[in-house]
């Protein structure tokens, strides 16, 4: 039971934004992925998500044909967050919020949408944003909304949104559908604190269950909070698996143009990644 693309090309006129790229996103799991600019990330988060046409392979979600999928079935299922979406009208942050479960209410919310929506913009430290324009927000509020909107859209139907913040795994979460939160730098623009409150979020939707896939451009971050990591270089997945086995000095260099140290981190348990200062790139 997960998403997963196979073989998948993508091509744009004589643009091969995506050639021969495999991925597969699984439940209980956050996956990164990394990256240099151009290199296919967002266009692989789009091809999971059912939102960009395929010149080559296949796209399947729990072991169906993504397109065999209703776009209601699609949507109670998986979310979508972009990277610094900017509505079309002057909607209220509460109400971007509550848009994110149209899905579930079909225009008229009830009072569990609603306590739902309320939980959520605390969660992400929003509750003093919620009636606010979002335009007037700045760039890092708009992303705590946007995250909170996807969250809310595959909230978990057994989970009391007046209940604590789930420690471990959630009630019912062993034999609940899995859900999808495919998120574009859902980091980007946010300081250093809601950088953590936003990935521990994360972290708890994937233990209670879901396949959670983060683009990211901080291999620090990704090493820090992912189980797995994915390279994508030039439309390609070129390396996957857990951060130990990925962040690795040369694949780096090769990859990004820079030349890298990669250290054991003194705390915790993973790599430690900066661009070496002593050499060239």
């Amino acid at each position: 039971m997960t998403l997963r693309a196979d073989s998948v090309d993508v091509r744009v006129g004589t643009a091969e934004l995506l050639r021969g790229a495999t991925l597969e996103v699984r439940p209980g799991e956050v996956l990164a992925v990394v990256g240099p600019n151009g290199a296919g990330k967002s266009t692989l988060l789009r091809v999971l998500a059912g939102d960009r046409s395929l010149t080559a392979g296949t796209v399947t979600m729990e072991d169906r044909p993504l397109a065999d999928w209703s776009l209601g079935a699609r949507a109670l299922r998986r979310a979508v967050m972009g990277h610094d979406d900017e509505p079309a009208f002057p909607w209220l942050a509460r109400e971007l919020v509550l848009l994110g479960r149209l899905p579930h209410h079909g225009g008229s919310p009830g009072a569990r949408d609603h306590a739902i929506v309320s939980r959520l913009l605390a969660d992400v430290d929003a509750e003093m944003l919620a009636e606010r324009v979002h335009s007037t927000l700045s760039s890092g509020e708009r992303q705590r909304i946007g995250l909170a909107r996807a969250l809310a859209q595959v909230w978990p139907d057994d989970l009391d949104p007046a209940g604590p913040a789930p420690a471990g795994r959630a009630p019912g979460s062993a034999t609940r559908a899995p859900a999808w939160l495919l998120l574009d730098e859902p980091t980007a623009n946010l300081d250093l604190r809601h950088q953590a409150l936003a990935l521990g979020l994360l972290r708890a939707r994937a233990t209670a269950g879901a396949g959670v896939l983060v683009v990211s451009h901080d291999l620090n971050l990704a090493a820090a909070h992912a189980d797995r990591i994915a390279i994508i270089h030039a439309g390609q997945v070129v390396a996957s698996g857990t951060p130990g086995e990925v962040l690795q000095a040369d694949l780096l260099e090769h990859v990004f143009g820079v030349r890298m140290l990669v250290m054991p981190h003194p705390h915790l348990p993973h790599p430690l990644v900066i661009p070496d200062p002593g050499r060239g790139g």
